[in-house]
């Protein structure tokens, strides 16, 4: 799974095939998914506590979708995302916890897939540099 199938190339034409990702802001193609912006949104933690995380990437794990958070929020320990399970609604959109340790281990494995991915992409991207 590439980063244009998690988040999509950013296009405003919705039949753009110009097979970028998100966050490559170099793209040529003039269909506007050079033009955007970090997804933020704010959560509130158990406490009440009011953090801003960047949306780092929604997606699914069995029959569920769950949702990762980088905060934005110095507070918080460099590295730390927060993994939610992620319901949308006609009127908004939901964030559950994941209760229990078997459901964890399954959702951490598949972002810890992601992001390898995205490391291999990024490398093979920076040979493409090179020569």
């Amino acid at each position: 799974m590439d980063d244009k199938e998690l988040f999509g190339c950013g296009c405003e034409d919705e039949n753009c095939d110009c097979n970028n990702d998100e966050f490559d802001d170099n793209c040529e193609c003039d269909c506007g998914c050079g033009d955007h912006e970090e997804e933020i949104m704010t959560i509130t933690l158990e406490d009440g506590t009011e953090v801003d995380c960047a949306i780092i990437a929604i997606f699914p794990v069995e029959e569920k979708d769950y949702i990762a958070l980088l905060p934005l929020d110095e507070s918080e320990e460099d590295g730390e995302v927060f993994l939610y399970e992620f319901k949308e609604h006609e009127d908004g959109i939901e964030l559950l916890s994941i209760e229990s340790d078997e459901e964890y281990e399954s959702v951490t494995e598949a972002f810890d897939e992601i992001l390898e991915e995205a490391d291999l992409e990024e490398l093979f991207d920076d040979d493409e540099y090179e020569d």
